[in-house]
């Protein structure tokens, strides 16, 4: 099943987000090698693709997980909640309808 992962940062997260950024990206390109990554990218903080110094207020992933407790589990396991760039995370089955 598909699951949204929908992550708020904390304030001021730029610096540790490009600290983490690299390993949070393996994670992700693992997914997409896997077939089961449908979409991810933050969330700029500002009306604009490149927000600069800005920075970013979260992020939105959406992946194929077994279950909800995989889905979890993965999530819990990534660098930006480690580091501190996450202030939480919200996790829930998403339905696709379209494309």
């Amino acid at each position: 099943m598909l699951y949204a992962i929908i992550a708020t940062d904390v304030n001021d997260s730029l610096t540790a987000r490009l600290k983490a950024r690299p390993a949070h990206l393996n994670r992700l390109k693992k997914l997409q090698q896997q077939g089961t990554l449908i979409i991810a990218g933050p969330h700029p903080n500002i009306d604009s693709e490149d927000p600069g110094e800005a920075g970013f207020s979260g992020s939105l992933i959406i992946a194929e997980f077994a279950s909800l407790e995989d889905a979890e589990a993965w999530a819990r396991a990534d660098p930006y909640i480690s580091t501190g760039v996450y202030a939480s995370v919200i996790i829930k089955p998403f339905k696709q309808v379209l494309p």
